[in-house]
């Protein structure tokens, strides 16, 4: 049985899982669909090795962990964010590595949540007579893997809405023109929310209007992994030549009908209609088998001023103001609202 965290040097095991987490925080950008992983070696005398999880195909956390231990990694703990997997994926599994380094003992902060794995890397530990608790810092884990965890456990992505708008209500002024609501600082905010997100979602009329490239421009490294633009384009309303489509990493649903015209080299999936629009249900089980963890979904308004401002319906993907669906539907799990000066 697994055993739920030992008296037996708890500070230091705090103070190992700790510096596990940060590494794990380092491929927050980078490591999609493959969930944020940091792990560290180490023994009574202090860190022997860490490492983390960069990109999906590349080595594991434990494995680079466990090479910049060397040999000094027999008899020593590791401490790792996340079970280690014991199934070949894009890689060997890492229990397998752990057992073969002849660590004593494993300290991991939760069970990973792909059936895959869930318990069978602990399970897998055990058998080679290696110690395992699990538990420590657990919802520290599961906070910066928030998508990967919900992708398994409730079958969809973790949604985070972002809404700018002015102090009386508004997210466009009257008539539609364009102007921006938000500052340098919080359009900088959104850079990194769309770094770490797997798909950026939008409407057909926020196409149509703004004509946004919805791209990461934030420079982390020597490569920027893009995320998927998913545009909800009931009709397929959308010109082929409009800024979101300019590389491959753009998507789009359309109801059956929708005719195909000018996106013959762009994705298209066919959706259910529902509600006016799109059936949400359809689009987050496909972004799921897409393997999305976390969706960043901006919003558009109709420029009118109301007590309660309205989320518009990204399935209509108009600025027309239709009923909440995202939230109503329960989708959004988070908010990000910014907000700036009354329109003139």
């Amino acid at each position: 049985m697994t055993r739920i965290m030992s008296n037996q040097s708890a500070s230091q095991d705090r103070a190992h899982m700790a510096r596990a987490l940060e590494l794990a925080a380092l491929g927050l950008y980078t490591t999609d669909p493959n969930p944020r992983v940091g792990c560290v070696v180490a023994n009574a005398e202090g860190m022997l090795g860490e490492g983390w999880h960069v990109r999906a195909g590349e080595p594991h956390a434990e494995v680079l962990a466990l090479r910049a231990a060397g040999p000094q990694a027999r008899g020593a703990s590791l401490y790792v964010t996340l079970e280690p997997c014991s199934h070949t994926g894009r890689t060997p599994p890492c229990a397998d590595a752990l057992i073969a380094a002849g660590v004593a003992r494993v300290v991991c902060c939760t069970r990973d949540p792909n059936p895959k794995v869930a318990g069978a890397g602990i399970e897998r530990l055990q058998r080679a007579g290696i110690a395992v608790e699990v538990g420590l810092f657990a919802d520290e884990a599961r906070r910066l893997n928030a998508g990967f965890f919900s992708r398994f456990e409730r079958g969809r992505p973790y949604v985070r809405l972002k809404l700018a708008m002015s102090l009386d209500g508004r997210t466009a002024p009257a008539g539609g023109r364009q102007i921006w609501i938000s500052g340098e600082a919080s359009r900088a905010d959104v850079q990194t929310w769309r770094a770490r997100s797997s798909a950026v979602l939008t409407g057909a009329g926020t196409v149509l209007c703004d004509d946004p490239q919805l791209n990461v421009r934030l420079s982390y490294g020597p490569w920027v992994r893009q995320p998927l633009r998913v545009v909800l384009d009931t009709m397929l309303r959308t010109a082929r030549g409009a800024k979101i489509f300019n590389n491959d990493e753009a998507l789009v649903f359309a109801a059956a009908e929708a005719p195909v015209g000018s996106f013959k080299d762009i994705q298209v999936e066919r959706i259910p209609r529902a509600d006016g629009g799109l059936d949400l249900d359809a689009v987050m089980q496909n972004l799921t088998a897409r393997e999305v963890n976390e969706l960043l979904a901006p919003t558009v308004h109709d420029g009118t001023k109301h007590k309660q401002p309205k989320v518009v319906s990204l399935v209509s993907g108009g600025r027309r103001r239709h009923h909440e669906l995202l939230a109503c539907a329960h989708y959004v799990d988070e908010s990000r609202t910014r907000m700036g000066e009354c329109f003139a």
